[in-house]
């Protein structure tokens, strides 16, 4: 299954305050807060939801493709992504812009503040999905993005038939009510954790049921709980896989869809796909950075194994030469 990628492209700021920000968040002055935080640590990622998801996909033995727009420093980023295994062909340099940057600081409660600034990605709408490098794909994936882009790539999926899976996240509080019920009237499918899902729910005036009465299938991550899979009237409930060594929760809900759509392009049951993104997801956790976890579709297959039986279903990810037996 050919899957592209739309969205973000950025490089990720990443610092941990030490404290807890509900400490100091006073709510009777909530309509005055004013606050800086010292931070004890500063690190620069590759991030950008785009390439979040491509690279786990590609950990995975997937070959996604990527439409973004990028600044002109980006080269170096451009040629990582492709020694993973994305193509890239469909990333445009912006002259004269940086990429786009985001700002997060962690506390130790894993509570996140974080501010994002656009720079090439406020020219994303320049590009079309009917001017694409390469062949029709059959799936886009529309996540956060310059919003006038992600309308473009709706409209533009329906137009051109190919099934569009709305991602649209932290863009929400940017959309109206008209606006994202255009989007979910166009999607084949959704991803959005449960806040994000009362927002939906809230700004479109729709219930659950009018959402899912047209999709194939809708999941709401829940972080440390898991995730929700919604498919054909049914919901199944998938456990995080856990961990003890959660160093940076960025990027997690982008590794889970890169581990469920792996398993979707593979024509595996819901349950396993939630359970390869669940997987997927605690890679991430467990390292600094959305794109810094690293795995071998032999090393995810066995991991997985540990906490789940397959039956073998998952054998379709290895090599042919390759087995991995549930210890």
């Amino acid at each position: 299954m050919d899957i592209l990628i739309t969205g973000s492209v950025a490089y990720d700021y990443l610092m941990t305050f030490p404290g807890l920000f509900r400490e100091h968040l006073l709510a009777e002055h909530l309509e005055k807060i004013s606050l800086s935080f010292l931070v004890e640590t500063l690190v620069r990622r590759r991030g950008g939801i785009a390439p979040n998801i491509a690279y786990t996909i590609a950990l995975l033995g997937g070959k996604p493709r990527v439409l973004a727009t990028a600044g002109e420093e980006c080269a170096v980023f451009r040629a990582w992504l492709e020694e993973q295994g994305v193509d890239t062909a469909n990333i445009k340099t912006v002259s004269g812009k940086y990429t786009a940057s985001y700002f997060a600081t962690t506390d130790k409660s894993n509570a996140q503040v974080a501010s994002f600034y656009p720079g090439a990605m406020a020219h994303a709408a320049e590009l079309s999905l009917h001017e694409i490098v390469g062949p029709k794909p059959d799936i886009v994936v529309v996540s956060p993005n310059e919003p006038a882009a992600m309308e473009k790539y709706v409209r533009e999926c329906t137009e051109l038939g190919i099934h569009c899976i709305y991602d649209p996240s932290q863009q929400i509080i940017r959309f109206d009510g008209e606006v994202l019920r255009r989007g979910l009237d166009a999607a084949h499918a959704m991803f959005v954790n449960e806040y994000e899902f009362e927002l939906v729910k809230d700004k479109t005036g729709l219930t659950e049921v009018d959402i899912l009465s047209h999709l194939e299938f809708m999941v709401i991550t829940l972080g440390p709980k898991g995730a929700a899979v919604y498919f054909d009237g049914q919901k199944v409930m998938v456990e995080a896989v856990p961990t003890d060594h959660i160093l940076d929760p960025t990027g997690g809900g982008d590794a889970f869809r890169g581990g469920f759509l792996t398993g979707y392009s593979h024509g595996l049951d819901w349950e396993t796909c939630g359970r390869m993104g669940s997987l997927a997801a605690t890679y991430c956790l467990e390292n600094e950075g959305p794109q810094a976890h690293h795995f071998t579709p032999l090393e995810f297959v066995a991991r997985y194994r540990s906490f789940y039986d397959d039956g073998g279903k998952l054998d379709i990810l290895l090599p042919q030469s390759s087995t991995v037996t549930k210890p």
